[in-house]
């Protein structure tokens, strides 16, 4: 089961960055919707194994798919309507939290954590020049988000923080990327810059679902493996 879950896991980051490079170049609702869609995909059949083990990391493994899914309709409905998107994504990210939660416990660390992401993170959006948010609704909009994903990115750090397994450091990469991707969407929606914005922006996101997707089958065999050696 383990050389058919490492295949298909395989199989899908390929599909992933093809299509991710297609959707980069072309664009269109339709290739984006496919491309999301294939994270999502494989989240649920990381799953599906993961139910067959009988674990007890079922918990963080269906919070985490339900982030998974959330991030998936927050990523279509952006191009419908932006703000519709972002709560999507912010509902995507506390889901992302809480599965964190069921890997370590929450501690006050794990705020202190998001906070000092958080901190530089708003000071961006409020002082840099050049960003146009239109009024201000969507600049507090975006500080919230800001929040969002600081507290769960933060929570990920002290996740790994306590316990430096390689599961864990997957996690930690798949948030990291996911933050720098949001990074560049700011900059690339809010200003006219660079156009590289984008490109970044597109070329994060989704091996950052895909290392999230990959992280259910992953911390579960690990973790597992090292409990029934001790």
């Amino acid at each position: 089961m383990k050389k058919t879950s490492l295949i298909l896991n395989s199989i899908f980051l390929l599909a992933i960055i093809i299509l991710d490079v297609f959707y980069i170049i072309n664009g269109g609702i339709l290739l984006k919707s496919v491309t999301s869609a294939c994270f999502f995909a494989l989240g649920v059949i990381n799953l599906i194994f993961v139910l067959k083990m009988k674990t007890e990391k079922i918990k963080f493994s269906i919070l985490l798919l339900v982030g998974l899914f959330f991030a998936m309709l927050g990523d279509i409905l952006l191009e419908i309507n932006f703000i519709v998107g972002a709560i999507f994504f912010a509902i995507g990210h506390i889901f992302y939290f809480i599965s964190f939660c069921f890997l370590e416990k929450f501690r006050w660390i794990d705020l202190i954590y998001g906070i000092v992401i958080f901190v530089p993170s708003v000071l961006v959006i409020t002082l840099y020049p050049h960003f146009d948010f239109g009024g201000l609704t969507m600049e507090l909009l975006c500080v919230i988000y800001a929040l969002v994903i600081s507290l769960m990115v933060g929570k990920a750090i002290s996740v790994y923080v306590k316990d430096r397994a390689m599961y864990k450091l997957i996690i930690l990469i798949g948030t990291i990327l996911f933050f720098f991707s949001d990074l560049m969407l700011l900059f690339n929606v809010f200003s006219s810059v660079s156009e590289a914005f984008g490109v970044l922006c597109l070329a994060t996101y989704y091996p950052a679902e895909f290392l999230l997707a990959f992280s259910i089958l992953n911390a579960t065999n690990l973790k597992d493996r090292a409990e029934q050696t001790k």
